[in-house]
């Protein structure tokens, strides 16, 4: 039986506030345990929340970035159950009527060595606060409680169940990631939490129109966890029902050592955590004046910056669709156009997406810290352009200007030099060396005379041999072809 795989997301975004939703205690990571929680954190009896102003305007931001629907009117609801780390035994959430309501987010797939542009709807995102933290280590058979990020603001975007494959999910997740990044609503830390997914996986036969039992997989804080923790559920769902079970609904998690997800508790429906309004908080006002007054400050958007650079640029659809995946490559982009001037911005979106993006990924580096700097990749693409080097000399440059990590933005012009890399471009001195080669090479000459075109092409191989590779390919070829042809 052939399977379809069909995943939802939940992520939980925490907003880069400086204080938390509901109290004015710190968000800052790393302090000592229970250092920052204030009284309205801790649940102490009296004490009233206030919700914070910037969260709001944060969740008004991402529900610009993905034409959603912005509530002009939402409500916060407790939403009931009992963990240790819960210290209200509710946490305030949104339920039936979340600020942001529908919304696309689009990513470019890579598949089967093919790229596609691929969008996935969005359900809603809604505000709620953070629970403390369980801690198992060092405690001797018992567990610790740091309520520091108890009330810290998250905004919790939920997918439709749009995505067939893990890798399609990884490819949302990071263009999410990219995004909240992009708004400055998220600093994107998985590793201290601040962007974590919840994957609600299930699987079905090919053809069938219900979807089969999920199970939701909590709290994933990296890609490739991600990644692996789906592949997996898809495999242990599909043995169960082959093997005559059936799929219960539950909740999991991935033991990231183990490669594997077991079973935490069953999945609990809406009506298990008891939700009606918050009598502490009124009804969250959102009039058209402070959505446009948002509107005015945010960044110019990855949607509308793609669109600009396939107008002004010229660039395709799919180049200015990988280009701005992240603010810090389109600005690295612009930042090479401007300096090597406009007509070279195919040949600096192929160097990005190239040599560029294969050297930050070898060495797992971010591009705002590229040891090549914008500046510096603009004058080897000069280079390029003027004749000085070749396209594959040029590469040449690229991995010694990596390996200096120098500042000098003549660097290109400086290891040319230093290296002997200079292109021959003198006719005299190439038609030498081309006489040299069809002299030594007559067999070749004859096939080639013959109506074998493979021989032309072992003689500019030989002739680029003869010259180090540093012969201008087009003036090359083109003298060989007159030598040959006279």
């Amino acid at each position: 039986m052939q399977w379809e795989v069909v995943i939802g997301l939940e992520t939980h975004t925490q907003l880069s506030t400086q204080s938390k939703i509901f109290s004015g205690a710190s968000t800052q990571f790393g302090a000592a345990p229970n250092t920052q929680a204030s009284p309205v954190d801790l649940a102490l009896p009296g004490v009233l929340p206030v919700l914070n102003r910037g969260a709001v305007e944060c969740a008004i931001q991402f529900g610009l970035a993905v034409n959603a629907k912005i509530a002009p009117q939402s409500v916060f609801a407790r939403k009931n159950y009992f963990y240790p780390d819960l210290p209200k035994g509710y946490q305030i959430s949104q339920f039936e009527i979340p600020v942001v309501q529908g919304g696309k987010v689009s990513f470019v797939l890579e598949k089967d060595g093919k790229s596609e542009l691929r969008t996935v709807q969005l359900t809603r995102a809604h505000l709620e606060e953070d629970a403390g933290k369980s801690l198992h280590e060092d405690y001797q058979g018992m567990t610790g409680i740091d309520l520091n990020r108890a009330g810290t603001p998250l905004l919790e975007i939920v997918t439709e169940p749009d995505m067939r494959s893990a890798a399609e999910a990884v490819a949302y997740a990071k263009a999410l990631h990219s995004l909240v990044m992009w708004l400055g609503i998220c600093d994107g830390n998985m590793q201290e939490g601040s962007f974590r997914c919840d994957a609600n996986v299930s699987v079905r036969p090919v053809g069938q129109a219900a979807y089969g039992t999920r199970s939701e997989i909590k709290n994933l804080n990296s890609f490739r966890f991600l990644e692996e923790a789906i592949n997996y559920e898809v495999r242990r769902q599909i043995e169960v029902i082959e093997d005559g079970g059936k799929v219960v609904q539950e909740t999991r998690l991935y033991d990231p050592d183990k490669k594997e997800t077991r079973s935490m508790r069953s999945k609990e429906d809406s009506q298990d955590y008891r939700y009606f309004p918050d009598p502490d908080l009124p009804p969250l006002a959102i009039g058209a004046e402070w959505v446009e007054r948002v509107r005015a400050t945010m960044p110019e958007l990855p949607g509308a910056m793609r669109e600009r650079f396939v107008r002004d640029f010229g660039l395709s659809e799919y180049d200015a669709a990988v280009l701005t995946q992240s603010k810090a490559m389109a600005s690295y982009f612009e930042a090479v156009t401007v300096k090597a001037g406009k007509e070279q911005a195919k040949p600096a979106a192929n160097w990005l997406m190239g040599d560029l993006s294969s050297a930050l990924n070898r060495e797992n580096v971010d591009v705002a810290a590229a040891p090549v700097s914008a500046a510096q990749l603009a004058v080897l693409l000069q280079r390029i352009a003027d004749g000085t080097v070749s396209n594959k000399i040029a590469k040449e440059v690229f991995g010694a200007m990596w390996e200096a990590n120098a500042t000098q933005e003549n660097l290109a012009d400086e290891i040319i030099e230093s290296k002997g890399l200079k292109q021959i471009s003198d006719s005299g001195a190439l038609e030498k060396i081309i006489d040299e080669v069809l002299a030594a090479n007559a067999k070749s000459v004859e096939e080639f005379r013959a109506g074998k075109e493979k021989a032309f092409n072992a003689l500019i191989g030989q002739a680029m041999k003869a010259t180090k590779g540093k012969a201008n390919p087009a003036q090359l070829t083109e003298l060989l072809k007159q030598k040959l042809t006279a």
